[in-house]
């Protein structure tokens, strides 16, 4: 039995993604074999597809693109107990494979139960973005309740999970974001919004206990004024000055996300809450994935870029 893909066998600009007939997958041990309703577009994908992107070196390819989905499993293989055959899943996979896919094999720990109160497009926006936000707030930059943080480009699809999980763990949010964001901002929970264009940022805040930096650039230079002694500067671009983390006793960080099925039920629970809600700026079908990423690269976009399978 075969399914439809998009697939590259080199690196380039959008051309060189092919709609291709591939076997479907088996599952093997630990494993289950998931079909794939939605994924989404993250700039990772683009990166991987001009091979700017060092976790899928040349001999992987070709490739399938594509890190998380939300999906039904098909089948499970042997010692998968955590899950059945009709369950609705979510998940992050590791580099080897793609989600941009009719279906997909997912392995022990890069999946959980889909929130019952997302669609399926929903839900296929939110693994690799939240747990971006999740791992850098959380994992490296210890984040506690009542600490003030501050989320350099809050509107974006990684930002705007930022804003909402940090939130829901009880600290107070600033953030930068251009001008025509502010509203949307303070609609996902900031206390402050910074029109990164109008005003610095340094000139209002201080005393911030974690800057978690998506920008980098001169932004996460400027950042080291407002962060207090001790506190902590983490991004998911650029590795922070260590001479100048060492001045303020800071902890620094630039991590690669990787999947956790804790930490996405963690997320999945928050969402069933309340807590939590993605933000969809634009839905395509997976024949339109060429289309989906130079909308992320080239529009305005406000929350995450859906492909439908």
């Amino acid at each position: 039995m075969n399914m439809h893909a998009i697939r590259i066998h080199t690196f380039g600009g959008p051309e060189v993604l092919q709609e291709e007939s591939l076997p479907v997958p088996e599952p093997g041990n630990g494993e289950i074999l998931v079909k794939v309703e939605a994924a989404s577009v993250n700039p990772v994908d683009e990166k991987t597809r001009e091979g700017e992107f060092p976790q899928v070196p040349d001999d992987a390819l070709p490739s399938i693109l594509g890190r998380d989905l939300c999906g039904v499993v098909e089948m499970v293989g042997a010692g998968v107990q955590e899950g059945a055959r009709g369950d609705a899943v979510f998940a992050l996979l590791g580099f080897d494979r793609g989600a941009f896919a009719q279906n997909v094999v997912v392995r022990r720990g890069e999946w959980a139960r889909m929130p019952t109160n997302l669609s399926a497009v929903e839900a296929a926006s939110v693994p690799l973005a939240a747990l971006t936000a999740w791992q850098g707030m959380i994992d490296y930059g210890r984040l506690k309740s009542g600490q003030r943080v501050l989320i350099h480009g809050g509107a974006g699809g990684v930002g705007h999970f930022a804003i909402q999980i940090a939130k829901a763990k009880g600290a107070w949010v600033a953030t930068t974001c251009a001008g025509a964001d502010i509203d949307f901002v303070r609609s996902q929970g900031a206390d402050i919004a910074i029109d990164y264009k109008a005003e610095k940022f340094e000139d209002s805040l201080s005393g911030i206990d974690l800057v978690y930096d998506l920008i980098a650039g001169e932004t996460q230079e400027r950042s080291y004024q407002v962060l207090k002694r001790g506190g902590a500067l983490i991004s998911t671009l650029e590795e922070p000055d260590k001479a100048k983390a060492l001045y303020k006793n800071l902890t620094i960080a630039r991590y690669t996300t990787q999947p956790d099925a804790w930490e996405l039920a963690e997320i999945g629970a928050l969402i069933e809450l309340g807590r939590i809600k993605p933000v969809i700026h634009a839905v395509y079908p997976l024949a339109e994935v060429a289309m989906a990423e130079q909308a992320l690269a080239e529009e305005h976009v406000r929350g995450k870029i859906v492909l439908t399978v």
